[in-house]
C-alpha cells in the first residue's frame, strides 16, 4: 500500500490563492506567489477595543513563528516540521499537513500599530491588535 497524502479542498485553496493574487495589493500578490505548503484556518473578531486574530496553528513551535507588519500588512508566516524518523514508521495514511506557510491581513487605518501583541497557547496564536481614534476632520483658516 502507498502513502498518500491526503489535502481535502486543495484546489479550493488554489483557486482562492489565484484569486487573492490578481485583486489584492502587491504584498498579497507576493505571499501567494510564494511557496506554500499549507494554509491554517483563521478566524478575525471585532471587539470593542481591539480587533482579535486566532490562527490554528498546531504542532508549530513559537519558534517557528514570524509576524512581521510592514506597509499596514500583517504577515503571519511559520513552517511545520515533521520528524524524519516518522517518515517511514509504518503510516498508512498521513493527512496532517506540514512544511511552510504564510497569511497576510491588510490592516485598517484605525489600529494602533505600535501596540500590536500576540501569544501562542496550546496550538492558536492570538493577535491582538487595538483600535485607536480615527482623526477628525478639522478646518484650517487660510491667513
Amino acid at each position: 500500500m502507498s502513502l498518500v497524502h491526503y489535502k481535502p479542498g486543495n484546489l479550493f485553496g488554489q483557486f482562492d490563492n489565484e484569486i487573492n493574487r490578481l485583486f489584492f495589493n502587491a504584498h498579497a500578490a507576493d505571499a501567494a506567489n510564494q511557496a506554500q505548503d499549507w494554509t491554517p484556518a483563521v478566524d478575525i473578531r471585532e471587539e470593542e477595543n481591539r480587533y482579535v486574530l486566532e490562527a490554528d496553528i498546531p504542532g508549530v513551535a513559537s519558534e517557528d513563528l514570524d509576524i512581521t507588519l510592514e506597509d499596514s500588512v500583517l504577515t503571519i508566516k511559520g513552517e511545520r516540521t515533521i520528524n524524519s524518523e516518522e517518515n517511514s514508521a509504518g503510516y498508512r495514511r498521513r493527512e496532517r499537513t506540514h512544511g511552510s506557510f504564510v497569511r497576510q491581513f491588510t490592516l485598517p487605518d484605525t489600529v494602533n500599530t505600535e501596540a500590536i501583541s500576540a501569544a501562542f497557547v496550546n496550538g492558536v496564536l492570538e493577535i491582538g491588535i487595538p483600535k485607536q481614534a480615527k482623526p477628525e476632520p478639522r478646518k484650517i483658516t487660510v491667513k
